[in-house]
């Protein structure tokens, strides 16, 4: 793996906090790739001096500098692709932070309901957990101060803090008349990449991948193992909505399941330094069970490299929609003044060949995302196919290049109306659960009897009805009608996160998900690709 010194590659990726872009990247150093034409650079510069100075003096208001540069430095990128992308100094900590895979708090997911900051649930491992937390608290003061109508930005900046300090917060439990002191030592949080990790039934198992961070290989390593000694034989590797990452964790993660010596990915780019092949050295990599991964619009970058280099190589059926269609490698480069740029060095190809980068010449950022996301999925008909490359994995699939991953197996995800997305923004959900899980903690003695017979009763979705009212949220009865299933498993997943824990709130959702069962079925198809794994063979394109 070629080395570009102290800065950072990205495939950039929707994920990064407040920053548009899609993101991979690996440490590298920004090497003099090439002398610029010094003279033509210079007089550009004067130029935009000019422009500068002249703004600075006559516009009508007085200008703060810094922000017309921050703004000429945003326009350049836009020029170039739509993931070339320029990051303030305030904002770069908060973009990196997820990748990085970890902060320094108390370890709490959390939202603000009814002005208050309101647990959604302890992070696995963090002290929060450890002193009992749970989903539904209210921290209603922190070292004694009220935490009524502070934004997120305020109560975050007062709940973390250095590894070893202390805070001390006021808890308000449901169905708890009096309110309780916990006072807890802040520590190293772990931000996971890799979860839900469980057991589908006694050969089956999920693993979910929200993005690629700095940890992801290893927390994939971990949770592989967990599920093997269940009695793994069969896997369900769900990266749909994983808008990337690292690239060196993207190959981590697919070297786990590809024979040595086999690309898994190439980079090509302007100048040598970003020209680069990565090839499987695992010795030790886990057998060839047979394995889907899922993927969706939202599937970009790193997520594209593991699907496409696992659907080159014939070791997983994608299943789902075609992705992003995200192929630029960006080179993260950082500013004196602690921002940072991110310009794009390289396309990164499948090693079958293709290019999963989707055009983007109109130059609208807008309408290159929402193009993705467009349900007339492109793909879908055999016309649609007409004019794109196609290539050919090892046992001699077809594949097509063009643009994102085209799933062996299509599945549209269901998607919920407009009024029942108005009731998730709006946490709807999880204050009715919250209330309910609190009056009915009996449910929490039997997870299984929960997850095979319980549902929501029309008792329950009249009251729910009922909360609707009372926070003056419009009533849509064809929408609440098209929605009733996926109204009371959320409903009943977000029951299970208040009596429970965020793995078993996914299980709920795998159980009782129709679309699910359809996945399930395609195993069969899953085994005779796991089966052809074995015989090898060459990728060409025809």
């Amino acid at each position: 793996m070629k080395s570009f010194g102290n800065h950072k590659v990205w495939m950039a990726t929707f994920a990064v906090v407040t920053v548009s872009t899609l993101a991979l990247y690996e440490p590298t150093s920004f090497l003099p790739w090439e002398r610029p034409e010094r003279n033509n650079i210079y007089q550009e510069m004067m130029r935009f001096s000019e422009a500068l100075n002249a703004v600075s003096k006559y516009y009508v208001e007085e200008v703060k500098t810094p922000a017309l540069v921050d703004g000429a430095i945003s326009g350049m990128l836009e020029t170039l692709d739509p993931h070339s992308v320029f990051i303030p100094k305030d904002q770069l900590e908060d973009v990196t932070e997820k990748f990085e895979g970890h902060f320094f708090g108390i370890g709490i997911e959390f939202l603000i309901i009814k002005k208050w900051p309101t647990v959604i649930a302890p992070i696995g491992g963090s002290p929060s957990e450890r002193l009992g937390l749970r989903a539904g608290d209210q921290i209603v003061q922190i070292d004694g101060k009220s935490s009524y109508n502070l934004n997120q930005d305020e109560i975050i900046k007062q709940l973390r803090g250095p590894r070893g300090s202390q805070v001390k917060i006021t808890i308000q439990r449901p169905g708890f008349e009096s309110t309780f002191d916990v006072t807890i030592t802040r520590d190293k949080i772990s931000i996971y990449s890799v979860e839900p990790v469980f057991m589908i039934d006694d050969q089956i198992g999920y693993i979910g991948m929200k993005r690629f961070s700095k940890t992801t290989a290893e927390e994939l390593e971990n949770a592989l193992l967990k599920l093997e000694a269940q009695g793994l034989k069969q896997l369900i590797l769900d990266l749909r909505s994983n808008a990337g990452g690292y690239l060196d964790q993207a190959v981590e993660v697919a070297d786990k399941f590809i024979e040595r010596g086999r690309k898994i990915v190439y980079t090509r780019g302007r100048i040598p330094q970003a020209d680069d092949d990565y090839l499987a050295t695992d010795d030790d990599h886990h057998k060839p069970f047979p394995t889907i991964i899922l993927i969706d619009h939202g599937s970009a970058s790193a997520s594209e490299i593991v699907a496409g280099a696992m659907q080159d190589w014939d070791r997983a059926l994608i299943v789902g929609e075609t992705s992003f269609g995200k192929g630029l490698v960006q080179t993260q480069i950082g500013l004196k003044d602690g921002s940072a740029i991110r310009v794009t060095t390289a396309k990164y190809y499948t090693p079958s060949g293709r290019l999963i980068q989707r055009p983007y010449e109109n130059g609208h950022f807008g309408e290159y995302v929402e193009a993705a996301y467009d349900d007339v999925d492109p793909n879908t008909n055999a016309d649609s196919l007409k004019n794109r490359p196609v290539y050919q994995t090892s046992s001699g699939r077809k594949v097509f290049g063009g643009g994102g991953i085209t799933p062996d197996v299509q599945i549209k995800w269901l998607l919920p109306t407009h009024f029942t997305v108005d009731l998730i923004v709006k946490n709807v959900f999880l204050e009715y659960a919250g209330d309910f899980a609190s009056k009915n903690r009996q449910l929490a003695n039997n997870f299984e009897a929960f997850k095979e017979t319980w549902a929501p009763n029309e008792r329950m979705m009249a009251d729910f009805r009922r909360l609707l009212e009372a926070k003056n949220i419009k009533f849509d009865l064809a929408s609440w009608n098209a929605d009733q299933n996926l109204i009371k498993l959320l409903l009943k997943k977000e029951v299970a996160l208040h009596l429970w824990d965020r793995e078993r709130a996914a299980q709920i959702e795998v159980h009782d998900d129709p679309q699910f069962a359809e996945v399930l079925r395609l195993f069969p198809q899953a085994e005779k690709l796991a089966a052809l794994n074995d015989t090898g063979g060459r990728l060409r394109k025809n």
